[in-house]
């Protein structure tokens, strides 16, 4: 894995300063590739292309980047894996005949792909995940791509007449052109909901997030961009109603266990040791029985646990790993632990990012990254085969609620919330006790309260909205920030006939996992230089899965249905059945207790008012609520402290924020 920069100017370019601003640039991203850092600047046309490698594939310098492609025309810098790399490679000898090929690089693939046929079809065979930049020698184009699902990341912006981008902010903050760029209230509004800013969007006002499966034009000479999506995951929806799964559900296990064998069988291709994550749930356990059934010597594996009750998976971690007899190792996170990460992550994160699992997931990715280069995880599997509760829930839930008219819900919701999370906990108490040991979820009283929420949503995607939302009404904390949504209503163009609980999977894979679960795992990874590979959401996977029938994914109240089908192959179903647990930290007590002096300096009243972004007041009862205890507000003050932490290590107040200090006095 690597990182990549640049820039691009309507004039030609000064080398002698060019050259230090790329270098300045790229070695922000020192982190991404410590092996090997290149250059590339074509002055006369005003480009510079710069890349810091990782080593994975090709150590040599054969792998070097920037790449020029054989003809010349092309010239590439690249972050990323092309999995079948070996069989574009034969299928090019195959029609253009045997080349002379220089290494063994999947860079070299893709761009004599490109070569042979475009942008765009080579994509559409690629299986991987990529950010890139190529530039046109000859049609003086730069072009953007970012992979189907958006693993890998890339911004970019037009700076005046300069065009930048890079795999992080932290790379367009080192050019000159970045010093009058201001913080986007809209956006901050939008992180306020999310925890996490959506493409295309970014805390900073005109910069950008190429969007998941598409490709962005830049043409120096009229100073834009066109984005185009080159992959939809709607389209794919629609081919899988047009060609759905008509077999047995016990072919359907065998199905998934080939294409998921084939997959791991290209993923854990590397010139550099290899493991996995594995929190014991259902979807790590299944990419590490399939690893470690293809792999002659044990996998290594990797897993975080927490002395609380209700956090610690690392007990059903490690009963997994002694089953499949994987080489494991365990860390035990403190609140000393967190204190130790807390003030790292604004840089780690590069803009204002809060889901709280930040915290182990760059423990685990630091204790890996002592042993291996390259780690598999199990992120996607919820979102391909239905594994949050709330997947759960839509199956039918929420067609018995729409049946109940609105003023009826919303009484219901607000009585369910005046219980509060450790009443409703205490109540449910004696019914879980009795329960089968998979629907005992930790956490209850706070995910009923999320369903709650969800009740007084008036339909689907609002109730969706309302579940994934820290702040429902955002716009009354940041001051001067809009109500506006991430999008148009994102399920427009699916089937009639897909089920909610489709829907709302559908929307997890475009909104949730790329700005959250994907971000949250990248920068993590890549702080410490760690490569991670995502098995469910190769292409493969997530065809097959869009094929699959509902009941096969959410039946009867169960999510994950064929994966759990094919886990029970090679773990004994006692060691993973058991309810949706979440990579959940205790951040409510650490809060009261180890992390209260940390927070209470950030939400200083004083400092709030001073920078005029939030509404301190709002802010403020909120933080006396949870020391109290009265009140369990731990998702939105993550929010708030991270941007607070976020401010101090980008510290910044634009000129919009006075005009309101101004108008406030």
């Amino acid at each position: 894995m690597c990182g990549i920069a640049g820039f691009l100017t309507c004039d030609p370019l000064d080398e002698s300063t060019a050259v230090p601003r790329l270098r300045a640039m790229c070695d922000s991203l020192e982190r991404r590739g410590p092996d090997d850092a290149g250059y590339w600047v074509d002055a006369p046309a005003g480009v510079a292309l710069g890349h810091r490698r990782l080593s994975i594939v090709d150590l040599s310098e054969f792998g070097h980047q920037p790449m020029t492609s054989a003809c010349g025309r092309y010239v590439i810098v690249y972050n990323g894996e092309i999995y079948n790399a070996e069989d574009l490679r034969r299928n090019l000898d195959s029609v253009s005949g045997p080349s002379n090929w220089r290494g063994h690089s999947d860079t070299e693939v893709l761009l004599a792909a490109i070569v042979r046929w475009g942008i765009e079809e080579t994509l559409n065979k690629a299986y991987g995940m990529f950010a890139f930049a190529l530039w046109d020698r000859q049609q003086r184009v730069l072009t953007l791509g970012r992979d189907a699902l958006g693993e890998k990341p890339l911004y970019y912006a037009w700076l005046g007449n300069t065009f930048v981008f890079g795999s992080e902010l932290k790379a367009l903050r080192q050019h000159p052109a970045f010093s009058n760029v201001e913080i986007d209230r809209d956006a901050l509004t939008l992180y306020m909901r999310y925890c996490s800013i959506p493409a295309p969007h970014t805390i900073y006002a005109g910069v950008h997030k190429l969007l998941p499966g598409a490709l962005a034009t830049v043409r120096p000479a009229h100073a834009d961009v066109t984005v185009r999506k080159y992959w939809n995951l709607e389209d794919l929806v629609l081919r899988g109603r047009a060609d759905p799964f008509t077999g047995t559900e016990e072919e359907a296990v065998t199905q998934l266990d080939g294409v998921l064998r084939e997959v791991l069988k290209d993923q854990m291709i590397a010139d550099v040791p290899l493991g996995a994550f594995l929190s014991g749930g259902i979807d790590s356990s299944t990419v590490v029985a399939l690893m470690q059934a293809q792999s002659a010597r044990p996998i290594q594996t990797f897993s975080i646990g927490f002395d609380q009750a209700g956090f610690n998976e690392a007990t059903h971690a490690r009963s997994i790993a002694r089953h499949l007899g994987t080489d494991h190792h365990e860390l035990y996170v403190t609140p000393a632990h967190a204190l130790r990460v807390v003030p790292q992550l604004p840089l780690i994160y590069d803009e204002p990012f809060a889901d709280s699992s930040q915290i182990p997931t760059f423990l685990v990715s630091q204790m890996c990254r002592r042993h291996v280069t390259v780690g598999l995880s199990g992120d996607g599997g919820d979102e391909m085969f239905g594994g949050y509760n709330r997947h759960v829930a839509a199956q039918g839930l929420w067609d018995k609620l729409s049946r109940v008219p609105l003023p009826a819900r919303t009484l219901t919701a607000r009585c369910v919330r005046g219980l509060g999370a450790k009443r409703l906990d205490r109540m449910a108490a004696p019914l879980l006790g009795i329960m089968p040991q998979s629907y005992r979820h930790t956490q209850f009283g706070e995910k009923l309260l999320k369903l709650a929420d969800a009740m007084s949503a008036e339909g689907l995607e609002a109730s969706y909205e309302r579940l994934t939302s820290a702040f429902d009404a955002p716009e009354q904390i940041v001051l001067g920030g809009g109500p506006r949504v991430a999008a148009r209503s994102a399920a427009n163009g699916l089937p009639a006939d897909l089920s909610n609980a489709e829907r709302m999977m559908y929307l997890d894979a475009i909104r949730y996992l790329p700005t959250d679960i994907l971000a949250k795992v990248d920068r993590a990874a890549m702080h410490v230089s760690l490569e991670t590979r995502v098995p469910f959401l190769d292409r493969r996977v997530v065809e097959f899965a869009w094929r699959l029938p509902l009941a096969m994914k959410v039946n009867k109240g169960v999510g994950k249905i064929v994966l759990r089908r094919l886990l029970d192959r090679y773990v004994p179903r006692q060691l993973s059945e058991r309810p949706k647990h979440g990579f959940s930290v205790p951040i409510a007590s650490w809060l009261r207790h180890d992390l209260r002096e940390w927070a209470s300096d950030l939400l200083s009243g004083d400092r709030l008012r001073r920078e005029g972004y939030l509404n301190e007041p709002a802010i403020r009862k909120m933080w006396e609520q949870h020391l109290a205890g009265t009140h369990d507000w731990h998702t939105r003050l993550w929010a708030v402290l991270m941007f607070e932490a976020w401010m101090d290590a980008n510290r910044s107040i634009d000129t919009k924020t006075l005009d309101l200090l101004d108008a406030s006095t």
